[in-house]
């Protein structure tokens, strides 16, 4: 054996060395490189990885490239002699790369050389299909030469196959990581659009063209109304349209946290703050840092912590609980309230440069009673969604059951009409919701203050009458199959559509 083939050895165990000392993939390959860099006279060398969810090779492992010429070189499969030797799994060697017209140089490198250079790229491969490339320059050298190193790098490009594959499969998780969060903020971005927001009344067109108008600022809002009539999805429409959108929305429901709790969710707190404060944590501004936080039913927050909220809206900074450190924070504030806060800055309840520093641009949502218009649609909407969610074929609403939801004054507003229809879609057992399936608030004249008192007779009366015209619908306007849809006899449904003054050519298309 030679002093040649001592020294080939020697390289090829700092090699396996450099692959077997570190678990950090990247940094073993890197080592490899310089290996080869001191060993094969090489001059610049590349470790390139197939990424098959975007059809592009690039360069992962470098040496003798800077970063940005790192960047620039990328290909397509079968794209210059990196994207062939990918395509073919055939190794490739260029004499001289002047003299080769699909060599690219897309890194730009080379442009710079005064010297000749040679050109050599081998697969790296898993069984039969080719995850990368093993490339390197040399000196211009004679053809001899060129095959030796050839035959040199197929041999380290068997050894390095396992970590490029390892590599490989790290990138590809993080690729499919990437790519499911775009596809979830895109997905947020749609369900909370502001034309998913159901409502055409002049009303509603009001509040749309409000959040068009503020959502692209930072500017602090206040949404207005009483509960139950779509706050917080205004509030989303505000975050998800916004140039935050694609950073933290924190959200915080005031009312629903003790006064001794809220100021530690706010604001976090350091460990051994007080009694229970095993660890440190960090408060909602802290994690809405560069996003949005919304502060539902901001009317309820106690005096003793209006004033740290006021500091975080007016200088952007705060301390945790328990703690010196003065934390800076970029965050868009969106508040909430059904309270009248005008009234509680009177009683002493709310700091009135709390209210004027919240009401920068303040937004009302109407109260449902105020948007009939809107009740139909709304019905219709929360109707298909829980008639899909129970897999029920319930197709509309009768003439009763919507002039009974138009009737009634809904104190509960939305959330109450959804609530309404999704007891109406577990109780109905047809195509059809009707009137008996709606709640029996909505029904008696005690309860709602809407309808009269009726008689017996006068019930049956309607559900007959309800009857009557459902067949004539279906049937447009045809008596004899629509008595015949509710099997009754040609002259008994003329007689009853008589009776309740129902005409039945209406329906005729």
């Amino acid at each position: 054996m030679d002093q040649q083939d001592l020294q080939e050895i020697s390289h090829l165990y700092e090699i396996v060395k450099a692959l077997n000392s570190t678990i950090d993939l990247k940094k073993s390959l890197y080592v490899v490189l310089e290996v080869l860099s001191e060993s094969l006279d090489m001059k610049r060398g590349t470790i390139t990885i197939l990424n098959p969810l975007r059809d592009e090779i690039r360069i992962e492992v470098a040496h003798g490239l800077t970063k940005h010429a790192m960047e620039r070189g990328r290909y397509k499969p079968g794209e210059g002699i990196t994207g062939r030797v990918i395509e073919s799994g055939q190794p490739i060697v260029v004499p001289k790369i002047s003299e080769e017209p699909h060599f690219l140089d897309r890194t730009a490198v080379r442009r710079k050389d005064e010297e000749e250079r040679s050109f050599i790229c081998v697969p790296i491969q898993k069984g039969k299909q080719v995850v990368g490339t093993l490339s390197a320059d040399f000196p211009y050298a004679p053809t001899e030469d060129l095959k030796a190193n050839e035959r040199r790098l197929e041999v380290i490009a068997t050894m390095l196959a396992q970590r490029v594959i390892n590599l490989e499969t790290i990138q590809m998780e993080k690729e499919s990581l990437r790519l499911e969060n775009l596809r979830l903020q895109e997905q947020l971005a749609s369900k909370h659009s502001i034309k998913n927001i159901v409502g055409n009344s002049n009303k509603m067109r009001e509040v749309y063209q409000m959040i068009s108008q503020v959502c692209r600022s930072n500017a602090t809002v206040l949404i207005r109304g009483e509960s139950g009539t779509g706050k917080e999805l205004v509030a989303n429409a505000i975050h998800y349209n916004s140039l935050r959108a694609k950073q933290p929305f924190v959200k915080l429901n005031c009312a629903a946290l003790p006064g001794n709790i809220i100021e530690s969710e706010l604001f976090g707190h350091e460990k051994g703050a007080f009694t229970g404060a095993i660890r440190q944590k960090q408060g909602k501004f802290e994690l809405a840092h560069k996003g949005t936080i919304f502060l539902d039913e901001i009317g309820s927050i106690g005096l003793d912590v209006q004033s740290n909220l006021l500091r975080v809206l007016q200088e952007k900074e705060f301390e945790r609980v328990g703690g010196d450190r003065t934390i800076k924070t970029d965050v868009r504030v969106v508040a909430a309230t059904n309270k009248n806060l005008e009234q509680s800055v009177e009683e002493g309840t709310f700091r009135g440069d709390l209210y004027y520093r919240l009401n920068v641009f303040p937004i009302y949502m109407p109260p449902l009673r105020e948007r009939k218009t809107d009740i139909l649609l709304l019905a219709n909407f929360f109707l298909e969604q829980y008639a899909k969610e129970n897999q029920k074929e319930i197709r509309r609403l009768s003439t009763p059951a919507i002039d009974m939801l138009n009737q009634y004054h809904w104190p509960g507003n939305v959330r109450e009409l959804e609530n309404c229809i999704e007891r109406a879609v577990l109780l109905c057992d047809g195509n059809v919701v009707h009137s008996y399936h709606l709640p029996p608030t909505l029904q008696t004249g005690e309860e709602s203050d809407t309808l009269p008192t009726q008689s017996l007779e006068e019930a049956v009366g309607n559900l007959e009458r309800e009857i009557i015209i459902d067949a004539l619908k279906n049937t447009r306007g045809n008596m004899a199959k629509a008595a015949a849809l509710v099997s009754v006899t040609e002259r008994k449904f003329a007689y009853k559509v008589k009776k309740y003054g129902v005409d039945y050519r209406q329906y005729r298309s």
